[in-house]
C-alpha cells in the first residue's frame, strides 16, 4: 500500500445500499402514492444522488422524502457491505495507516457503521451534521487534510462527485465500480475493494 490515509465514501463504496434504497424508494412510490416506476430507473437515478431521484420521480409528492428516508433507515439497520470491505479496512489499520470517511448522511451513518461491524476502523467520520458543503465541493476533505496532515492521502468513491471532490482538494483518487457505467477520470479504477491493497 502506497497511501497513508484513505478517505472513504460510504454508500455504494463500502455499503452496498443502492439495491436497498431503490427497493424502498419504489415501494414508497407504489404503496403511498400509487405510482409505478421501474426498479432499474430508480437505481440509476439514486446512483447520481437521492436529490436527483426525487426530482425525477417525486418532485411534486408531498412528504415523499421524509417517508422514503424513514423506510430506507429501517432497511439500513441490517447493512450489507461489499465483499472484502472489512478486510481492506482492517488491513489498512494494521499497517499503521488511517481510514477516514465523508458521508452526506446525518449522524445515522455512525449507527450504520456500528451495525456493519466496521466503526472501529475509522479515525474520524464526517457527516452532514458537520455542516460542510456537499461533494464535489472539497471543503470536507480539506478539513481532514488540515487536521491530520496526511503524507499521501487518497479519496475513494463510486460516483463522479467523489472523484471530483478529491481532485478539487488536489489529492489522488480511486474510482470503485464493478461495472464502469460512468467515464470518470480518476487516478485509479478498481472493480473490487481488495484491489486497493495492491495500489
Amino acid at each position: 500500500m502506497s497511501y497513508t490515509d484513505y478517505i472513504w465514501d460510504l454508500g455504494g463504496t463500502l455499503l452496498d445500499n443502492y439495491q436497498t434504497s431503490a427497493t424502498a424508494f419504489g415501494a414508497v412510490l407504489a404503496e403511498d402514492f400509487g405510482l409505478e416506476v421501474s426498479y432499474e430507473a430508480i437505481y440509476q437515478a439514486l446512483r447520481v444522488s437521492t436529490e436527483f431521484a426525487v426530482a425525477q420521480f417525486a418532485a411534486d409528492l408531498p412528504d415523499f422524502t421524509a417517508i422514503y428516508k424513514k423506510r430506507e433507515s429501517k432497511a439500513l439497520r441490517d447493512p450489507v457491505l461489499f465483499p472484502d470491505a472489512a478486510h481492506v479496512l482492517a488491513t489498512i489499520v494494521a499497517a499503521g495507516h488511517r481510514n477516514l470517511m465523508i458521508s452526506h448522511r446525518n449522524h445515522q451513518v455512525l449507527d450504520i457503521l456500528k451495525a456493519a461491524g466496521i466503526a472501529e476502523y475509522f479515525t474520524e467520520v464526517v457527516t452532514a451534521s458537520n455542516g460542510f458543503a456537499r461533494k464535489p465541493n472539497p471543503e470536507s476533505i480539506q478539513y481532514l487534510l488540515a487536521k491530520y496532515q496526511p503524507r499521501r492521502p487518497v479519496m475513494i468513491g463510486d460516483r463522479a462527485i467523489d472523484i471530483l471532490a478529491g481532485q478539487n482538494a488536489h489529492i489522488e483518487t480511486i474510482y470503485f465500480a464493478s461495472n464502469d457505467q460512468e467515464t470518470v477520470q480518476a487516478t485509479h479504477h478498481i472493480k473490487t475493494l481488495a484491489d486497493i491493497l495492491t495500489l
